[in-house]
């Protein structure tokens, strides 16, 4: 029996909050699941059920009013999470119940007294004391240490061990201590110790409240006499009831085995990547059948197979598809289906003309992947007019899937397998024979040029047609020929970078090893933890499986503690630039080019952002110096050419201060005013003198806060505050910003009309959650619909400057590349003396991508590396 209120809580604190892409938060869902997963491999439970509280009011409230009135709202980040957790137990086929006006306790200890009068053994899982009342000789109780992953196993002798009692004296205990947490106010004066002293002697409370001549202790006597009533009341209060009116058989929670498929599904969704690892997900359903269609294999090219407006498709099954691998080639028009041979196509100059052929139109299907798995083969595909991956994500985002298949079967046809079937999954994925193969690629051609016409249709009546056309799809030929040029790297440079580090660390050991008093390992967790809390004596924030943790949060706590802990801080973040900066940067290097070449994801975020992939070189780290310093191994890839990096400056405030048409922002940015000693002074209302580091930091955190959705609890977390002084300063905040306020509630009613929320250049985020009756997903629906359109619109911007800095670079007949984009960043190479035209057209062009009520401001910087262009 699993305590589920308690679970999801524990699980939230003790884990940073994660999100997946689509936003949503999953530390509770995740920190719940890894419990499960441990409870069914160790426990391998024949029943099993998951109880959780209702509501916020029970049976307990009508003996006491105040009962758990302290408690603190339940952060947002959390209450979305529930439902999540209640549909992760759906596809695990658990039962999980609730009960109006009992609490899960109640539930728990109902059936545990049935299951005890059958003989059953029990089990109950939670992070609450207060079920310790139940062990029995057959209920056993396992209670979470600090976190998740560590439980403390409780029976009758480990209860009596632990506190001299036995179990069912601990409802006593509770009368006489209270517990802050459930607001149960026991006896003033009285804690754990005087309350187990006193029954120790007497038995319980009664007996206590009959016996008080007996008791040692004026003042104890007196408290005693005076709360008579209160104690009675607080172990009236604290008993589990054990008789409530559950409305389920014990038969009812038997465990039987779940669908792995229905886990796995949830488990994409949600992005727990090491949990699905637990899962053999090789077997893959029979599809239905699938329509035979008519084709040939190629054994000659000519114009006529080739045609002048067909569908293509480039097969490449690597995800890193930098000189991968392809597999095929299938073409569909008005003349037939065709499938052509790798070596065929690559050998034919009739092919490669077609290619390059600006007015052989091709429909295609994932342009980037394509123009660049066919570039490094020495083809250059010009002349794509459609890309249904790009069309089906500018339609829906939010879908799980954009492969062929699914964008069929979304669109109600069954016309192609999914690449599954034909390929396998992981570690078991091959290529098949040439009649399968061409059969599946010839039926994903065919799929692209059937729909090619309905799709555009859609994005027509989506007001989204400019949006593709204009913007996304002239990016993807971008971002490939960005991609395949690549950044230079010196190499030598990154290797000394390596070196430096590797002595700076050896330093600091020897330093953390004088400190300590002796040599020990200081990335053995186990070894660290005996040095920091045997040896030291600094005290014990939070225990693991292992012992004592040691992990960053924890060590930042204990900062001012001993100057041991920031050397070791030090250490581990110089350790992790070294492995995974240096190291993990030296092994992409290309072997020819000496160049990193990244993928960009251009369909993957719900927002439109931009991410990079294989390396990530959006996230090199720029808070420590010695981070920074990696970007001086970025440099130009020609003798005399400098790096140029230009980004924009606060645009998603820009962003809000138009969208949200308010006249305070719209006044301080077209002023020039730094927009956070601006809100500093409108909302702790002093002047510009009198505006604090601490204010502006303040005012800094709140103003990025809104732009994605901050809660007071997020607020509290990022600065250190309670959540109330935090929910008072968001107040402020739109008190001081009536047009960002009018802006957050209009935008979430368009998203209840519409069911969407659009970008100034009509990106669509759907949100389905809006009108949801479950307050939890509606609040985190509400929360997007606030967000996206600025995040978005911002993305949308720098993704237009890209297009229109492309094109002036060619016409102005520059040599100068647009090498990456980072945020609201983007870096160029270009010779030396084209230097003075990047200062002009680059801020000129950035700019002018979009005009706002506020001007677009863009900082630029240049040099011999990408870290002097900062």
């Amino acid at each position: 029996m699993i305590d589920g209120n308690s679970i999801a809580y524990r699980a939230f604190f003790a884990l940073p909050l994660l999100n997946n892409d689509k936003g949503v938060y999953t530390n509770a869902v995740y920190g719940f699941t890894t419990m499960l997963l441990k409870i069914i491999e160790e426990e391998k439970p024949t029943h099993l059920v998951v109880a959780f509280d209702a509501g916020k009011t029970t049976f307990r409230h009508e003996t006491f009013q105040e009962y758990k009135g302290g408690r603190q709202k339940t952060p947002p980040e959390l209450s979305e999470q529930f439902p999540l957790i209640r549909e992760l137990l759906d596809a695990f086929q658990i039962k999980r119940y609730e009960k109006e006006n009992y609490e899960a306790d109640d539930i728990i200890g109902t059936l545990a007294k049935k299951a005890s009068e059958k003989e059953w053994e029990v089990k109950v899982f939670s992070g609450d004391k207060d079920l310790l009342q139940l062990v029995s000789p057959k209920v056993t109780v396992a209670l979470t240490r600090k976190g998740i992953s560590n439980v403390d196993t409780y029976d009758e002798a480990v209860v009596n061990e632990k506190y001299g009692l036995t179990p069912k004296q601990i409802i006593d205990m509770k009368g006489l201590m209270g517990d802050p947490s459930d607001n149960i106010p026991g006896v003033p004066g009285v804690g754990e110790k005087t309350a187990i002293k006193l029954l120790k002697e007497f038995g319980s409370v009664e007996k206590v409240l009959e016996s008080i001549e007996s008791i040692s202790g004026k003042k104890l006597k007196e408290k005693l006499v005076e709360n008579r009533q209160q104690a009675l009341m607080s172990k009236e209060l604290a008993t589990i009831f054990c008789e409530a009116p559950v409305d389920l058989s014990l038969e009812d929670l038997t465990f039987r085995e779940y669908e792995e498929k229905k886990v796995v599904s949830l488990f994409k969704d949600l992005e727990f990547q090491s949990l699905l690892q637990r899962f053999s997900t090789d077997e893959v359903e029979n599809e239905e059948t699938i329509e035979k269609l008519e084709f040939t294999i190629v054994e000659e090219i000519n114009a006529e197979i080739l045609g002048t407006d067909s569908a293509i498709v480039i097969e490449v099954l690597d995800e890193n598809y930098h000189q991968a691998d392809i597999h095929g080639i299938a073409i569909v028009n008005e003349h037939g289906r065709y499938f052509i041979p790798t070596e065929l196509a690559l050998s034919s100059d009739v092919f490669k003309t077609w290619a390059k052929d600006k007015d052989a139109k091709k429909a295609i299907f994932d342009a980037k992947k394509a123009v660049v798995a066919l570039g490094w083969k020495g083809v250059i595909l010009e002349g794509i007019n459609f890309d249904l991956f790009l069309a089906s994500y500018i339609i829906d985002p939010s879908a799980s899937s954009h492969e062929v298949a699914d964008i069929a079967n979304r669109k109600g046809k069954r016309i192609v397998a999914n690449d599954e079937t034909i390929y396998g999954k992981g570690a078991k994925r091959s290529v098949p024979s040439v009649e399968v193969l061409a059969e599946h690629l010839v039926n994903k051609a065919n799929t692209v040029y059937t729909l090619r016409q309905e799709i555009v249709e859609e994005l027509t009546k989506n007001q989204q047609k400019e949006l593709y056309y204009e913007l996304e799809m002239p990016l993807s030929i971008i971002l490939g020929k960005m991609e395949m040029d690549g950044v230079k790297v010196d190499v030598e440079q990154l290797k000394n970078m390596g070196e430096d580090l590797n002595t700076q660390l050896k330093k600091l050991e020897q330093e953390i090893h004088a400190l300590a008093g002796l040599q020990f390992n200081i990335n053995s967790p186990k070894q660290l933890g005996e040095v920091l809390f045997e040896k030291l004596n600094l005290p014990v924030i939070k225990k693991t499986k292992t012992g004592a943790s040691t992990s960053a949060d924890v060590l930042e706590k204990l900062a001012d503690k001993h100057e041991i802990i920031p050397s070791i801080l030090h250490y581990r973040q110089l350790g992790k630039l070294n492995s995974t900066y240096i190291e993990g940067l030296l092994k992409v290097v290309h072997k020819d080019s000496h160049k990193i070449h990244t993928m960009f994801n251009q369909a993957l975020t719900q927002t439109g952002r931009l991410s990079s992939t294989e390396p990530n070189l959006q996230n090199i780290p720029i808070r420590l110096e010695e981070g920074r310093k990696i970007r001086k191994a970025f440099v130009p890839s020609k003798p005399n050419w400098i790096m140029y990096a230009a980004d924009y400056s606060q645009i998603e405030l820009r962003v809000l201060a138009h969208i949200a048409n308010d006249s305070n922002l719209i006044e301080a940015f077209n002023k020039g005013l730094d927009i956070h000693t601006k809100t500093a002074m409108d909302v702790f209302h002093v002047n510009q003198t009198e505006v604090t580091d601490l204010m502006r930091r303040s005012a800094k955190a709140v103003n990025f806060g809104i732009v994605y959705g901050i809660s007071d609890y997020g607020l509290s977390q990022s600065l250190g505050i309670t959540r109330k002084e935090a929910g008072n300063f968001i107040e402020r905040y739109l008190d001081s910003f009536p047009g960002v306020k009018d802006y957050m509630e209009n935008i979430v009613q368009e998203a209840r009309e519409n069911g969407y929320v659009t970008t100034l250049l009509h990106r669509r985020r759907f949100l389905p959650e809006i009108t949801s009756r479950n307050f939890n997903l509606r609040s985190f629906a509400e929360r997007t619909a606030m967000n996206t359109p600025i995040q978005g619109t911002a993305a949308d911007i720098i993704k237009k400057a890209m297009v229109d800095i492309t094109e002036r670079i060619e016409n102005e007949g520059m040599e100068a590349k647009l090498l990456l984009q980072v945020h609201d960043e983007l870096i160029f190479e270009a010779p030396k003396e084209e230097l003075e035209k990047l200062k002009e057209i680059v801020p000129e062009v950035m700019e002018g991508a979009i005009e706002l009520k506020v001007p677009l401001k863009v900082d630029y910087a240049f040099g011999d590396s990408w870290y002097d262009a900062k």
